[in-house]
């Protein structure tokens, strides 16, 4: 009975009919690869002209562009898979309803991927972060590395790259909007003469922003901010461009450092006084005891 069944299968016509599907299938995806490639330098070249003629911001249009890049991806992909499901024969309106029911069915299960794009999209829409900016949400902090509807890539100062999904972005903080404050504290001696400490800072400061471009504004002698236990704070604060504050802390401190050390003004540091008595105090108080 096998052997009867076999026999009757037109094995030629059976090869034929694979050879064209697989063949279809072959040029399916070399179509889809084809397509794809157009597409993605379609869109690179498009975010470039917009950037090129200024018509939007570096950091806006690579969020943009990642977006863009998703929405695509998905879209061509479910045209290939719908494309596939034809050259099998099947009924791709039947498929669709389906998958429409199945969806709705998935949607009310998935509440926090809806969420997660809901979130996504207002994120984008408002303009609350763009990728390059530094900011801190939760527990995370760090540069944005690539805004999408579901999640948020944030590349933390050790190098970590987190996955926060934007429903968890509650609350959101963009440091990287404007200016930013570079602050530095100098202590000296309490035998020191502040006002002269203060009038050599603030000249060094001037000069100081005059060699460094980063620099907005001062950088500007406040004045005591603090007494500790051996020394005196003096706080200096400086605005900076965005995400330059730190290097412009750094090289303030340098500069003011030698400063200070030019013109003989100490930098205090912890003393420890040791009180050593000699042997002959020692025994004559014995004796006194005795």
């Amino acid at each position: 009975m096998v052997l009867n069944f076999f026999e009757s299968i037109d094995w030629a016509d059976l090869a034929l009919k694979s050879g064209e599907v697989l063949a279809k299938l072959i040029g399916i995806y070399i179509a889809y690869i084809i397509v794809k490639s157009i597409g993605n330098k379609i869109i690179h070249k498009m975010f470039e002209g917009l950037e090129n003629r200024k018509e939007i911001s570096t950091t806006r249009a690579k969020t943009l562009q990642t977006l863009v890049l998703n929405f695509f991806h998905y879209a061509l992909f479910f045209i290939f898979i719908v494309t596939v499901f034809q050259v099998f024969g099947y009924n791709v309106t039947a498929l669709l309803a389906g998958a429409g029911v199945v969806g709705l069915a998935i949607g009310f299960g998935a509440q926090g991927l809806v969420s997660d794009v809901v979130t996504g999209f207002f994120l984008l829409l408002e303009k609350q972060l763009d990728v390059g900016d530094y900011v801190t949400t939760g527990n995370y902090s760090g540069i944005v590395e690539a805004v999408g509807l579901r999640t948020t890539q944030i590349r933390g100062f050790d190098g970590t790259l987190h996955y926060v999904p934007n429903r968890q972005i509650v609350g959101l903080s963009n440091h990287s909007r404007g200016n930013m404050q570079a602050l530095v504290d100098i202590s000296i001696s309490y035998n020191e003469d502040l006002n002269r400490v203060m009038s050599i800072l603030q000249e060094a400061c001037d000069q100081f922003a005059k060699e460094t471009e980063e620099v907005v504004e001062g950088p500007d002698v406040l004045g005591v901010q603090n007494f500790g236990t051996s020394d005196v704070i003096i706080r200096i604060i400086a605005k900076t461009k965005n995400m330059e504050q730190w290097a412009v802390e750094r090289k303030l401190r340098k500069r003011l450092k030698e400063v200070l050390d030019e013109n003989g003004i100490e930098i205090p540091f912890p003393h420890q006084v040791m009180i050593h008595k000699n042997e002959q105090q020692k025994e004559g108080a014995v004796r006194k005891v005795d």
